[in-house]
């Protein structure tokens, strides 16, 4: 799961190059059918022997991953690869949220300490000196809600069916449904220039088809909690590439903001990484 952070830590740079060539809804189009079809040759066997349940879940899951992706474009489109990834980050804190309210409990004080030190931290990231919210940040932050439930779902419905063919046909959906957006709003193209290429390409191959399969198919031997602290490094990984290949600069409300995301978002892992570990030890 390293390894896929570290990816999805260049989509953001993969992103910010794409829409230089293209429009949003067309990015996540090419984006999406070039993951489904490079998914697809590799487990057509696989896919031929989909059930109803499979396509099922694939469609709520694709449904949801196209939210994620357009809104992720729209937000870069007005904000910096360094915000957006501290900020989609926030998925980290709010899936214990949202796992609270479905099973109808409050949050523990550690989760609620980080809601606050994310909180401080996203106020710090994204209020202008004008005391004015960047559109760009609240569309991320709407991704992150989306990807939060995202993540939850997925830890349930990869536990009952076939998590490959799972994997490429959410894939398949949500190409589908940025491709008639696509079709309906904007005018489609391919990218003109090789920088473009490499972007779309990057985002197709690596950035999706092989990193939504491995998820879908690690995410049955773990909790979308443990899977949301590995993704906490994301936004780190985010910044490098943003600085390196972007040349985004280092700014002391970037440190300071992100400083209190990371933070609040280790508290909350930390301590449902302890509750694992001691329901593990009760099980014995």
């Amino acid at each position: 799961m390293v390894i896929v952070t570290i990816f999805w830590g260049l989509s953001y740079t993969f992103m910010v190059l794409g829409l230089e060539v293209l429009e949003a809804y067309n990015v996540v189009a090419l984006r999406c059918l070039i993951a489904f079809a490079v998914a697809g040759l590799l487990f057509y066997k696989k896919l031929v022997k989909t059930n109803l349940k499979t396509i099922t879940y694939a469609a709520i899951q694709g449904t949801l991953l196209f939210a994620v992706f357009a809104l992720s474009l729209f937000g870069l489109e007005k904000t910096s690869a360094s915000n957006a990834g501290f900020i989609l980050s926030l998925t980290v804190v709010l899936v214990p949220i949202i796992s609270s309210f479905i099973d109808r409990s409050l949050p523990s004080r550690a989760v609620s300490f980080a809601i606050i030190s994310t909180l401080i931290g996203i106020i710090i990231l994204t209020v202008k000196e004008s005391l004015t919210l960047n559109p760009g940040d609240i569309y991320i932050a709407i991704a992150a809600i989306c990807y939060s439930i995202y993540l939850i779902a997925n830890s349930k419905f990869t536990k009952k069916v076939e998590s490959i063919s799972y994997g490429v046909y959410q894939l398949g959906f949500a190409g589908i449904i940025a491709a008639v957006l696509c079709l309906s709003i904007e005018v489609p193209s391919l990218p003109n220039t090789g920088l473009g290429w490499i972007s779309i390409l990057g985002l197709g191959v690596i950035c999706t088809a092989f990193c939504f399969i491995t998820q879908a198919v690690v995410q049955q031997y773990t909790s979308p909690t443990h899977t949301g602290l590995i993704f906490s490094l994301e936004p780190i990984f985010a910044s490098i590439f943003a600085i390196i290949f972007l040349g985004e600069l280092i700014t002391m409300q970037l440190i300071i903001g992100g400083g209190f995301i990371l933070f609040g978002n280790l508290v909350a892992q930390i301590e449902q990484v302890q509750q694992i570990r001691k329901a593990g030890q009760t099980s014995y």
